[in-house]
């Protein structure tokens, strides 16, 4: 399956080379910065937290490892990224699992510096009060036993009242569309669901300091990986209202994951995003930024 994969996707890259266009929706294209370190560990990004005003980050792989460092930046614009520390993440036993694929793919941190993880292979959200602690499970909610060893919890959010955001990867059969699953004092519920397109599917998502919903999507074509960011203003009943914000071309960037949307020292807004390299020699990791103009 991964010489499969590995096959479509040079070929994709080499064609996406061809094809770039200019990305679409009101976000503005600031930087794109190649991120390279020589550890064996070093790749598979899926998730990032960017922090104070733009200058620290948080970052996590998919091997169950967690990144902290600084953003070197010059009028606000990112030039390189250092890292200051890295750690295996434990499970709830105190053991870092060790040549096995973890699955961890989304991170959310609260204000007090609570981290939470979504994990795809198992279908579950933990909580680190700190990386080298020990894992805290939450229960599952009954539909995670439903869903795709390698499609369920991908993106993962956390709103101003400490409440956790999830989605699946793939929910392609559910005609209502993607559900939303919400973590409330340890409770899990299904409250709505968001509007699914062109076979685009989420990847990210974060709260931004403007208290919308910011959701990552990603898809694959020929041509490379197309990605997509929409924002949602929730209310009562839902979803009370949805916009795009940016739509790349077709191998424009590489394999974009990780989400997050900040304010940087002048206020203006801005979506950092982090690509997953799959660990494959001719894909890369990049850190990406793109800057959203006014009130959108």
């Amino acid at each position: 399956m991964y010489k499969r994969l590995a096959i479509a996707l040079s070929a994709a890259l080499v064609l996406g080379l061809q094809v770039r266009a200019t990305p679409t929706g009101v976000a503005q294209f600031v930087s794109e910065t190649k991120w390279q370190q020589n550890e064996d560990w070093f790749g598979g990004f899926s998730a990032i937290e960017v922090l104070n005003d733009g200058r620290k980050y948080i970052a996590l792989t998919d091997h169950g490892r967690l990144v902290q460092g600084r953003m070197v930046r010059e009028n606000q614009d990112l030039q390189s990224v250092k890292i200051d520390s890295s750690t295996a993440l434990n499970n709830s036993k105190g053991i870092a699992p060790k040549n096995q694929r973890q699955d961890t793919e989304g991170l959310a941190v609260r204000r007090d510096g609570q981290l939470f993880i979504s994990l795809e292979g198992i279908h579950q959200v933990r909580a680190y009060a700190r990386a080298s602690g020990n894992a805290m499970e939450y229960p599952r909610h009954a539909d995670f036993a439903k869903l795709q060893d390698n499609g369920s919890l991908e993106a993962l959010a956390i709103d101003d009242r400490n409440r956790l955001y999830t989605l699946p990867e793939s929910s392609a059969t559910d005609a209502r569309g993607m559900p939303v699953y919400r973590l409330e004092n340890g409770v899990w519920s299904q409250p709505f669901f968001l509007s699914r397109s062109r076979r685009y599917e989420p990847v990210g998502a974060d709260f931004g300091p403007d208290g919308k919903f910011y959701l990552l999507e990603r898809k694959f074509t020929l041509f490379g990986f197309r990605s997509r960011i929409r924002s949602f203003v929730f209310d009562a009943n839902g979803v009370a209202s949805e916009q795009a914000v940016l739509e790349t071309a077709a191998g424009e960037h590489d394999n974009l994951e990780g989400l997050s949307v900040w304010r940087d020292d002048t206020g203006a807004l801005r979506l950092t995003m982090v690509s997953d390299d799959n660990f494959m020699f001719f894909q890369s990791t990049e850190i990406v930024e793109y800057l959203v103009p006014g009130k959108a």
